[in-house]
């Protein structure tokens, strides 16, 4: 026999070796973590459920599916074994994030904030600036009027013709012919 026509099952062998090395790799992982398992510590089911741990057994788990709620599992259906950080993000909707965030200074939206400092300083000019927004507000108020009489007159200046695109009632009685009425000039009774 020639080695190459022997090549391609030892490549397929090598191949199967490789696949059946890294499985029991993870089913190793897998039995460990299970071991190291703890009453209180948070777990996902391979069905997807989340629960706590009450009591370890040697092949079964105690589980707390819902506050006073306790279900036997097997090991096996334990998926994972979770972080109380994710734990608690998922069940209890608590995000750790939030908590740094509660630290840092809150920035507001508007500028209100950073001119009442300015403002508290100079109480007497607070009156003196309301007095002169007032009167700005009047005088502003007062051009626009103005300007609203000027766009008036303007309009009141040019010459309008009407254009009178209807027939007189007299008119179209008097001078309607048979002509028209084929033409598609009916009249409405």
């Amino acid at each position: 026999m020639n080695i190459v026509t022997l090549l391609p099952f030892i490549v397929l062998i090598g191949a199967m070796f490789l696949m059946t090395r890294s499985a029991k790799n993870k089913q190793r992982q897998a039995q460990s973590m299970r071991n190291e398992m703890q009453p209180g510590s948070g777990v996902r089911t391979i069905g997807g459920m989340y629960a706590t741990v009450k009591e370890v057994h040697d092949d079964t788990v105690l589980l707390e599916v819902a506050p006073g709620v306790h279900a036997i599992y097997a090991k096996n259906a334990v998926g994972a074994v979770l972080p109380d950080d994710e734990y608690n993000r998922v069940v209890h909707g608590i995000d750790p994030d939030e908590d740094a965030a509660d630290d840092t200074p809150v920035v507001p939206d508007d500028a209100s904030s950073l001119t009442e400092a300015a403002d508290a300083d100079s109480s007497a000019d607070k009156v003196g600036l309301e007095k002169a927004d007032a009167a700005d507000k009047a005088d502003d108020a007062a051009e626009k009027a103005d300007a609203a009489d000027e766009a008036d007159d303007k309009a009141g200046e040019t010459d309008v013709k009407k254009i009178d695109l209807g027939k007189d009632d007299a008119a179209a009685a008097a001078g309607a012919s048979e002509d028209d009425k084929r033409d598609g000039g009916t009249d409405a009774k």
